[in-house]
């Protein structure tokens, strides 16, 4: 049924679809939107203008819509919210839904859609929205009813955020915004064949309680899966008092105390000498909130053979898909740690005396995989990340792409907190680092956002910087230029004999003159002795965006380095 705007207005009771979208967005508590408009959602864009409850943010680019948000929910653990329009605005849009989903982020991806009569159709903008996105999403819907509008969203969020978070996407035909019908949002939701609350256990924590106290060479091995289940308080009470070694992924920086002298660092490809070490010589491996992904695994065959292998996670798909889990424990990362304190902590059962064990990790610390050399003349990029780590404290929120630049900082800026580091990890998509900072600052708007970058991720979508203009965000901007996709070129150079195919910047911007021309402070700093003054000086300036365009070494690769295919105790460490 549809009534013109008169008539609603003289039935309040029943409202349009594009009004009980907005109504949905108030009754979830979310305050911003990050989007861009057009044809097809151009209802829904009229009924946020009417109101001042939720915020929208118009990004440049609607993988900067998808990429901020998930800045906005890792940084805040809030589900971000995004909206499209129908062709372009969706497809756009894929790659941020595709990292989320990846990276297990929480978010709710609204996208427009021709009318309904033309679906199927090859109508102007149309794409099938649902189909694309279905392999990339946790969930998706098309809503074809106005009346079901309210539902599908309350589904939607109610997806995104438990169980393993992720992406969801709800596709809206125009026609559904004009039509429509009583306004009854969900007070709670329940689906037949979706069940994220599940009941841990006892058998599965009895028996990794008697391996982990039997242990002599264990390692933790914790990645974003404890950040997720906010469970970092838990994870540090547990290794503290049984002493074991942690190691993180790359995505699970910041949940154990990086300068605690427990932690061992990051493990994996670019991982610590110990961490990798470690992890092929324990005989217990107690994995929580991680997937076993191949950047942290290398050679299958070889990944810790003499381990015990004890799986923690939430999704129950992620436990033994790459590496056979030994004793697979199916929970919520926050609950299961509490059951394995309560059994270990509370009884004060002691473990196994590990002093020998720490005297071979400590053994490995000492050749310093990190390492790197600093003379007086050319920038070194780990000298860069070093020195934002000691002028910050430690305490900023630090986005990132991928690449080198990933690596470095990785390795070298110690998070001391959950949810300060923020960067792609499972996709591993360049143009991530800008506007995730974005969200980042708006989920943070009192803390130091800076975003690491290299020269080649930030032009993915530098058009952001006219977003951050446009809302006073003072984001720190360190590019780590060494005119090449360093990464690319690190490869060419181990594996292709040198030959750098397409990996040089031969046509690179004036990145100073380009922040300027977009209203921000830019610097071009050339010397070591620079480093500090520069960043201090972008720190104090706190209600501006600086771009620092550091000029770094080319040469310089990331070591420790596994090759693909090796095993862990098959390091390059120069």
């Amino acid at each position: 049924m549809k009534l013109m705007k008169q008539d609603i207005d003289k039935n309040r009771k029943k409202y349009s679809g594009a009004e009980i979208f907005v109504k949905c967005l108030e009754a979830e508590g979310v305050k911003l939107v990050f989007g861009y408009p057009g044809g097809a959602v151009l209802h829904i864009y009229d009924e946020l203008h009417k109101q001042d409850k939720v915020s929208h943010i118009l990004v440049r680019h609607e993988q900067g819509a998808v990429h901020a948000a998930e800045g906005y929910a890792k940084s805040s653990n809030i589900p971000g919210v995004v909206l499209v329009t129908s062709g372009p605005g969706a497809t756009n849009a894929i790659t941020g839904i595709a990292d989320a989903y990846m990276d297990s982020v929480p978010i709710v991806i609204f996208t427009g859609q021709v009318r309904t009569a033309l679906i199927g159709n090859d109508a102007f903008q149309e794409v099938d929205t649902v189909g694309i996105t279905r392999p990339c999403v946790k969930h998706n819907f098309m809503v074809t009813k106005v009346e079901d509008m309210a539902e599908t969203i309350k589904k939607a969020f109610y997806i995104a955020t438990t169980g393993r978070p992720g992406p969801v996407v709800v596709d809206i035909p125009k026609d559904i915004t004009e039509e429509i019908c009583e306004f009854n949002y969900p007070k709670s939701i329940s689906m037949r064949s979706y069940n994220p609350d599940i009941v841990v256990k006892d058998e599965p924590i009895d028996k990794a309680v008697k391996k982990i106290l039997a242990s002599k060479k264990p390692v933790i091995y914790a990645g974003g899966g404890v950040i997720n289940s906010n469970a970092s308080e838990e994870l540090t009470q547990l290794a503290k008092y049984l002493n074991f070694p942690v190691t993180n992924t790359l995505m699970g920086l910041g949940c154990y105390p990086g300068t605690d002298e427990q932690f061992i660092q990051m493990l994996g490809m670019h991982g610590s000498y110990e961490a990798n070490m470690a992890m092929h010589d324990c005989d217990l491996l107690l994995a929580v909130g991680a997937r076993f992904d191949d950047r942290i695994t290398g050679r299958l065959d070889k990944f810790s053979p003499g381990a015990t292998i004890i799986h923690i996670d939430v999704d129950p798909s992620s436990v033994s898909k790459n590496i056979k889990a030994h004793i697979p424990i199916i929970g919520d990362v926050k609950n299961v740690l509490n059951k394995l304190s309560e059994k270990i902590i509370q009884k004060k059962e002691n473990p196994q005396n590990i002093d020998k064990w720490w005297g071979q990790i400590n053994e490995w610390r000492k050749k310093d995989s990190f390492k790197y050399s600093q003379g007086d003349k050319i920038i070194k990029p780990q000298y860069v990340v070093d020195r934002l780590y000691e002028l910050t404290k430690g305490d900023a929120f630090i986005t990132s792409d991928v690449g080198q630049h990933q690596m470095w900082t990785a390795q070298l800026y110690k998070f001391n907190k959950p949810r300060r580091w923020i960067n792609s990890g499972g996709l591993g998509a360049m143009g991530f680092g800008l506007p995730s900072a974005m969200g980042a600052q708006f989920a943070n708007p009192e803390s130091l956002v800076c975003c690491v970058t290299g020269e080649a991720s930030i032009q993915m979508c530098i058009q952001e910087l006219s977003t951050c203009l446009q809302y006073g965000l003072p984001i720190k901007i360190i590019n780590l230029n060494n005119r090449y996709m360093g990464m690319v070129r690190q490869w060419q150079e181990f594996f292709y004999e040198g030959r750098y195919a397409m990996s040089y910047m031969d046509a690179l911007p004036d990145f100073v003159k380009l922040a300027e021309s977009y209203g921000h402070i830019g610097h071009k700093i050339e010397k070591p002795l620079d480093v500090d003054d520069a960043i201090i000086d972008a720190i104090n300036q706190k209600d501006r965006l600086v771009f620092l365009d550091f000029i770094t070494d080319q040469d310089e690769n990331v070591f420790p380095m596994i090759a693909t295919g090796e095993a862990h105790n098959k390091m390059i460490l120069s």
